[in-house]
């Protein structure tokens, strides 16, 4: 009966200990569905449809640009807010391919980089952010009249716009987005590109 009894009170605290380690086990993942999207590294890809709206060139360019993108942890914290709302800045790195659907020439492929600022709502699922920055790249120039000049050219670009997180390790991106084509006037004449459109992207959680 003594044994009895001390196997009745051992089984409850054994199973105890089972939920124990389950519940420790299972915390780390917990911690990490939690994380909010900004603490992390990211990779994503965007594209969209650029028109020409500066007349430095006669040529009526159309441009379709797809960027590889990579974004940072932030480097620093602007601002959080109580409600958990914070304003955070991110670096931003960018593997730029351009197709010329009007244009003499045929694409531009460069590199692009900026801080990235995001202003995070609470619930940590919607972010407007604001990028500027620039590169530099190869265009297949065709030394047509009104057309680059030479391959090597710089660019500079803004976007604003709007992220949304659809899952816990998936976002979508929409946004205005402006980029600037130059060779810094290292031919003449040197008209560069001026477009203007939009962009849609999809972002991954690497972590």
């Amino acid at each position: 009966m003594p044994f009895l009894r001390l196997h009745a009170f051992f089984l409850p605290l054994r199973w105890r200990l089972w939920l124990l380690l389950a519940v420790l086990a299972g915390a780390p993942q917990a911690r990490a569905q939690a994380r909010h999207p900004a603490d992390q590294w990211e990779f994503g890809i965007e594209t969209g449809y650029l028109e020409k709206v500066r007349h430095n060139s006669p040529l009526d360019y159309r441009i379709v640009p797809t960027t590889l993108v990579w974004r940072s942890p932030p480097m620093f914290e602007i601002w959080r807010g109580k409600s958990g709302a914070r304003l955070t800045v991110r670096n931003r790195m960018g593997l730029v391919i351009e197709t010329f659907a009007r244009g003499p020439e045929d694409y531009y492929l460069a590199f692009a980089g900026s801080p990235s600022f995001e202003l995070w709502s609470a619930d940590q699922k919607t972010a407007a952010f604001y990028e500027i920055g620039g590169g530099v790249g190869l265009v297949n120039s065709r030394h047509v009249p009104g057309g680059q000049g030479q391959d090597l050219s710089f660019n500079w670009f803004t976007q604003l716009g709007v992220r949304r997180q659809v899952a816990p390790r998936m976002g979508v991106t929409a946004g205005a987005y402006f980029t600037h084509h130059s060779n810094l006037g290292m031919t003449h004449p040197n008209p560069g590109i001026d477009v203007l459109g939009f962009k849609l992207g999809l972002i991954w959680t690497m972590e």
